[in-house]
């Protein structure tokens, strides 16, 4: 019997703004996976709550564990704070149907992708039981600090022996139509802290003194100007933005010790962490023989690049979206980072999924009709891959892919790993 209270299992607008509904502001679960469980296991999947660290996180099976031929689906619930509740055309949990769209916190990023994938999973093994097995991990912990989510769902598997072939993470990748853009990789990226530590003083006396200041402005500058790369065949040039300069000084008269500044940086395949920090250190070593300020570097990093190259798994989910949305898919790398960085380890991972033009903004909304199509896209592809896949195909190819956009995966995703360094002035006193 079905649950009254429960949206229908095959209609992917029904669960999407069932799911907008639930309030599962990181690391809230708010509803959203107790929705999604008695859905999945009533269309017959085995369901794990895999909870770790206050985050709740949903494994789903249906077929046998470890089949060779295993297609994983994976997404997050939670989302991030909708800010001012009274700026928006209707509440942000409302869940509102309205002018051909669904609005509301979540909408886009990324509940109706995961409503989508659900809906299209239900429907096939209702329809047709697949010669293999669907998995579906589902986290509460992908806007926040990604420490209990996808990463706890991966130490889970591997510790009972569940294995996906190929995943696939209904994250939304299209810039303006459904079906425009996958995401075959990522950017790195990491965030440096760098504190400058000079000598105190007056500040009518700036010969007394050594002013990290003026030395870390100096280092800034030089860092904006600093090319770490030309890109290479499945990326664009890495990039460095300086995104906080910061002294805590309130007095005018006085030339501080320290001052500091932070740079984010988004890294290609030609890089590493330790690269790029040796490359920051060999700027500041310039800057602290000329100045004698001492420089401090703690970088925390999110994750390498990765890459899943044009080869089977992309044509798979390529001809799937075109052949449901008429549409040539670009191939890309481009945009922050998703919790496939932490997937890449685990097999061949790509992108794809809704318009994401409105993400994290007030009024948060995407097309009733998107989300239908999408779960077209993803039924698609698994009766697809069900049908042709090969067990050992892989997702690998070899050379440039004229699709792709920002011109094997990478190592593991060094999440949350942190460099520090330091470079120490001159002894003695400085001019």
């Amino acid at each position: 019997m079905t649950d009254p209270a429960l949206p229908p299992a095959d209609d992917p607008v029904a669960i999407a703004a069932a799911l907008v509904r639930c309030e599962s502001v990181t690391p809230a679960e708010g509803g959203a996976l107790a929705l999604l469980e008695p859905l999945l296991a009533g269309a017959g999947f085995a369901c794990t709550r895999v909870d770790r660290g206050g985050v709740a996180n949903l494994f789903a099976r249906f077929g046998p564990k470890g089949h060779p031929r295993s297609f994983g689906f994976n997404g997050h619930t939670d989302v991030v704070p909708p800010g001012d509740a009274a700026a928006w055309r209707a509440p942000p949990f409302a869940g509102l149907l309205a002018d051909g769209r669904l609005w509301g916190r979540g909408a886009a990023d990324m509940k109706s992708g995961v409503a989508a994938f659900v809906a299209a999973a239900i429907a096939r093994v209702r329809a047709a039981p697949p010669a293999g097995a669907i998995l579906i991990a589902l986290t509460g912990d992908e806007e926040g600090r990604a420490e209990d989510g996808t990463r706890a769902l991966l130490d889970w598997m591997a510790e009972t022996g569940e294995r996906m072939t190929v995943c696939l993470v209904g994250e939304p990748t299209c810039p303006e139509r459904l079906g425009d853009t996958i995401k075959i990789g990522r950017r790195g990226a990491m965030t440096v802290h760098v504190t400058a530590t000079g000598r105190q003083g007056h500040a009518a006396y700036p010969e007394r003194a050594r002013n990290p200041v003026a030395a870390l402005a100096r280092l800034v500058a030089r860092l904006d100007a600093l090319a770490l790369d030309s890109g290479s065949a499945h990326f664009g040039p890495s990039t460095l933005a300086a995104t906080g300069f910061d002294t805590a000084n309130p007095a005018a008269n006085v030339i501080p010790r320290t001052c500091r500044a932070m740079v984010n940086i988004r890294f290609s395949d030609l890089q590493t962490p330790a690269g790029i920090v040796a490359r920051l250190e060999a700027e500041a070593a310039a800057v602290t023989a000329a100045t004698g300020v001492a420089f401090d570097f703690a970088a925390e990093v999110s994750g390498r690049a990765f890459l899943t190259p044009p080869g089977p798994f992309v044509d798979l989910v390529a001809g799937a979206v075109r052949a449901e949305t008429g549409i040539a898919p670009v191939l890309s790398t481009s945009g922050g980072t998703s919790d496939a960085r932490f997937l890449a380890g685990h097999c061949p991972v790509l992108e794809f999924g809704l318009v994401g033009a409105t993400m994290h903004q007030t009024d948060e909304s995407v097309a009733v009709d998107d989300i239908r199509g999408l779960a077209r896209v993803y039924r698609r592809i698994l009766d697809d891959f069900f049908a042709g896949w090969k067990p050992g195909a892989g997702g690998r190819g070899s050379g440039p892919d004229p699709r792709i956009s920002g011109a094997g995966r990478s190592g593991p995703p060094d999440q949350g790993l942190v460099v520090s360094a330091r470079r120490h002035p001159p002894s003695g006193p400085h001019p």
